[in-house]
């Protein structure tokens, strides 16, 4: 265990047994990261940034991950800015509702139905890609992404 990680157990994180993020919404490798497009496209290009190992809190990685993780998570913004034409991009690193590191990284565009809010406060219906549009993206995002930035 690194330095103060947490003592849950790894047979408990949705994260860790591989329930979430959905598998088939797998873009890139990042190193100590995995980016996946998230369930909702909403907001197109949500993608979810997930630590590969086990851990609770940013205080929980060394601080060589630390760095290296928000490299990563800059490196997905990055991308996400470029390819959607993004006014801003919202990052989040919550945790309550699955306790393991992850990101989300929320591309804002010009015609965003509620630029001011957070997206967990903009009520819509949720917007699940058809097989052939997730892969489309999938395609799309993999090789910018699997890039080194």
């Amino acid at each position: 265990m690194a330095q103060g990680e947490s003592t849950m157990s790894h047979s408990t994180c949705n994260a860790c047994l591989g329930n979430w993020p959905r598998r088939n919404h797998f873009i890139a490798d990042l190193g100590l990261s995995k980016a996946y497009l998230h369930d909702d496209q909403f907001f197109p290009g949500w993608t979810v940034v997930v630590f590969q190992r086990h851990a609770t809190e940013l205080f929980h990685l060394t601080p060589a991950e630390r760095s290296r993780l928000i490299e990563e998570v800059n490196h997905v913004a990055k991308t996400l800015a470029e390819i959607y034409h993004a006014k801003k991009i919202n990052y989040e690193l919550l945790g309550n509702q699955l306790p393991h590191v992850h990101w989300h990284v929320i591309p804002r565009l010009a015609n965003d139905p509620d630029p001011l809010e957070p997206v967990w406060r903009v009520s819509h219906k949720p917007i699940a890609l058809t097989e052939l549009a997730l892969q489309e993206t999938i395609d799309h995002l993999a090789s910018p992404l699997r890039m080194t930035g």
